[in-house]
């Protein structure tokens, strides 16, 4: 009887002070770790070849792809940090208090400033779609990377701040030995939840709403001038399509990204008890996780830049000199 309560437990050794694990059938642990771990080298590799792409080739150091390359580089850290929920699994953690709360510390970096990155995009379409004749003086490569800068360097206080007194006192919230468990106040917790959720989606939500009636309007009007005058508007019309063909794949990527991210914090509002009676917060967290594996696959069905590159990449041709002058559009 006692080898079966050690073997219940995070740490056999600490029978009176260790937590327990969530007991499960061998093959159902091994099915999760299996899927969580290829989800989690999935979602690294593709938002790398996102990553080597736009920072390779030149051609594709736009504004817009620029805020593509800050959504891919908190994507890839989301994939490393993965492994860290895979270690959660059987509710054990065995790294230390230490580890514990850089590990929260960094994921809630990499979430705040993935959403920042993600309202980012909205205004950039937004500006792209309504203002198109300002929007090459408004939305320039400097003024992008300065947004993206001020958006992780924002993150980053504010998730020190929000988890200061976690910092402090490392485990000091641990109800027993293998747990990784943060608390955030009331203020705090309220503050993360406008800025983090409710802000940054109604912004989302109210930008999109915009440029979908604009469009509209638009691609209407586009077509009334491409029956009157064919040859004048051929040009004009290519560019006011590719903007548009642009503000729908990242419209696409904005609504899943919200599809992943909402019941996290839908769930996390009505409260905790709540949270633990309707579904777990594992399988939470890994459906907001999952969000920075969709989106690569996105790129790749919408963008025949992303399609070209992996190629180039894949075959190693990007190593041949003056590869980064290559055409991908």
């Amino acid at each position: 009887m006692k080898s079966l309560e050690e073997a219940e437990l995070c740490f056999p050794k600490l029978l009176n002070s260790s937590c327990r694990k969530n007991m499960r059938p061998h093959s159902e642990s091994m099915l999760s770790y299996i899927l969580l771990s290829s989800i989690s080298l999935l979602t690294v590799t593709l938002n790398l070849l996102v990553i080597i792409s736009i920072s390779h080739f030149k051609q594709l150091h736009t504004p817009t792809n620029l805020l593509l390359l800050s959504l891919a580089v908190s994507d890839f850290f989301v994939g490393l940090l993965f492994y860290f929920q895979i270690v959660l699994i059987d509710g054990c953690w065995f790294l230390g208090d230490i580890i514990c709360i850089l590990y929260q510390n960094v994921a809630y970096i990499i979430t705040s400033a993935s959403i920042g990155t993600v309202v980012l995009i909205s205004v950039d379409r937004y500006v792209a779609i309504c203002e198109p004749l300002h929007y090459s003086t408004k939305v320039t490569q400097k003024r992008v990377k300065v947004c993206v800068c001020l958006c992780w360097m924002f993150s980053t206080f504010f998730s020190c701040l929000v988890l200061k007194d976690n910092f402090e006192h490392p485990g000091r919230y641990n109800s027993c030995f293998g747990e990784c468990v943060i608390v955030i106040n009331y203020i705090a917790g309220l503050a993360d939840i406008f800025l983090s959720f409710i802000g940054p989606v109604t912004v989302i939500i109210v930008l999109y709403m915009r440029v979908f009636v604009v469009a509209v309007s638009q691609a209407r009007a586009m077509r009334s001038h491409t029956a009157a005058f064919p040859l004048k508007c051929s040009v004009s019309v290519t560019a006011k399509k590719s903007e548009m063909k642009a503000a729908r794949t990242l419209g696409v990527v904005i609504v899943v990204f919200l599809l992943c991210l909402c019941p996290y914090f839908c769930f996390t509002l009505i409260g905790q008890d709540a949270l633990s009676q309707a579904i777990s917060t594992s399988f939470l967290t890994c459906l907001f996780y999952f969000n920075s594996c969709l989106n690569p696959v996105i790129y790749a069905f919408f963008y025949p830049w992303f399609r070209k590159s992996i190629k180039l990449i894949v075959t190693l041709k990007i190593l041949q000199p003056g590869s980064c002058a290559t055409n991908m559009l």
